[in-house]
């Protein structure tokens, strides 16, 4: 098949070209990107793979231009963030042009107009998978993991790691090209203001990010980790509808959740735009981090939370239980955020392009994904990894 790597040079569309070179069935990628100069780095640094590989310059925000690269293409992989700005446009091209459609779409926002073009990529024939990184994609796996050993659903949440000791994830490069903060950074920004979806008493609501949740977790792991805007929680709705709450955490440092705090205000009150805010956030200025320090005593921490998991609570066998999946032996993956995203990538276009993804349409990776083989790819390509469940009965009172 032809593969066509929107973004391709990028940090996480790198690594999941890479792992793509390497899967049965693909025998062209085209590494496209505004900066054709980096597209061609990354082919030249991939020359000695089995797959032939081309550098090609696109601009995502032109239609006809883009268009024109889609044809030429089976599946388009997309890694052009941040996606509240480009993702369902391009997803509406892939539509039109009848190529198939996979993302690491992170922002909740774009994830619900994506979502609504089921129907239009159903009648085109076009499979569509949408948020499969780390999280989302990795996590709502897991989530459909904690669900799948309950009777019935309440909540769900899921969490990934920031800056607690045995993450890498703070090492996230928050510069990109020419000096500009990267989209990454750009999208944590918007995650981390105005108001975001969550689910309360089974509907979707908006609500303030940055929220404390604490958690009373199998295995004595207890903590307080903080909202932020991603679409586990919209996607998780539409696929095991709980009828109690569901968030996106971070298991992070109360420093760092001040710090964010303090640079959310800001934006809000307009004093600060996403782009200047990320800036901040990789060069944290002296006013700032003397705002935060003194917040920063009165937010709870994260105690023993995993890094990165799932947590489900309902019913099981009539009795009230949270089960909880986690990773282990996997931190070596969490050490490099750009090695979690673009591995999930690539492991979920191998099964577009087998056809293990078989059924027309726009879908979360929790409703497309074979979950099974997805963790058994996962350990073939990084460190060993075990899906750990475990259960205990709700405590009352």
């Amino acid at each position: 098949m032809k593969i066509l790597a929107l973004g391709g040079p990028g940090a996480m569309g790198r690594v999941a070209v890479r792992i793509a070179t390497s899967l049965p069935g693909v025998r062209e990628i085209t590494v496209a990107d505004r900066d054709l100069d980096a597209a061609r780095r990354l082919v030249r640094e991939l020359a000695g793979s089995r797959v032939t590989l081309r550098a090609r310059k696109v601009d995502v925000t032109d239609e006809v231009e883009l268009d024109a690269m889609l044809a030429g293409a089976d599946i388009v992989l997309n890694t052009v963030g941040p996606y509240y700005r480009f993702g369902p446009d391009v997803l509406r091209a892939a539509i039109r042009t009848r190529t198939d459609y996979i993302d690491i779409c992170d922002d909740w926002e774009a994830t619900l107009p994506m979502l609504d073009l089921d129907a239009g990529a159903r009648a085109a024939g076009v499979r569509a998978v949408v948020g499969m990184g780390a999280s989302p994609g990795i996590s709502n796996l897991l989530a459909a993991r904690a669900v799948s050993c309950l009777d019935v659903v309440t909540d769900i949440h899921t969490a990934w790691p920031v800056d607690v000791p045995g993450s890498g994830a703070g090492d996230t490069d928050l510069d990109g090209p020419g000096g500009r903060p990267s989209a990454a950074a750009v999208h944590w920004m918007q995650q981390i203001s105005g108001t975001i979806a969550e689910v309360n008493d089974g509907q979707t609501v908006r609500r303030p990010p940055l929220r404390p949740v604490t958690l009373d977790l199998p295995g004595g792991r207890k903590g307080t980790a903080y909202t932020v805007g991603h679409p586990e929680p919209v996607t998780l709705r539409r696929s095991f509808r709980p009828s109690g709450d569901s968030a996106n955490l971070m298991v992070i440092t109360p420093g760092t959740v001040a710090y964010l705090d303090v640079l959310r205000r800001n934006i809000d009150s307009g004093r600060l735009t996403n782009e200047t805010a990320a800036a901040n956030l990789a060069r944290p200025t002296l006013r700032h981090a003397l705002q935060a320090a003194l917040r920063a005593p009165r937010l709870k921490g994260p105690g023993s939370l995993p890094l990165f998991f799932a947590a489900a609570t309902g019913t099981k066998d009539g009795r009230e239980t949270t089960v909880l999946a986690h990773l282990t032996g996997s931190t070596a993956l969490l050490k490099d955020m750009a090695e979690a995203t673009g591995l999930p990538a690539a492991l979920g276009l191998s099964q577009l392009v087998d056809g293990t993804v078989d059924c027309p349409g726009v879908h979360p990776p929790e409703a497309a994904i074979d979950t099974a083989r997805f963790f058994a790819d996962l350990t073939e390509h990084a460190a060993p990894v075990t899906v750990m469940i475990e259960d205990q009965p709700v405590a009352r009172g």
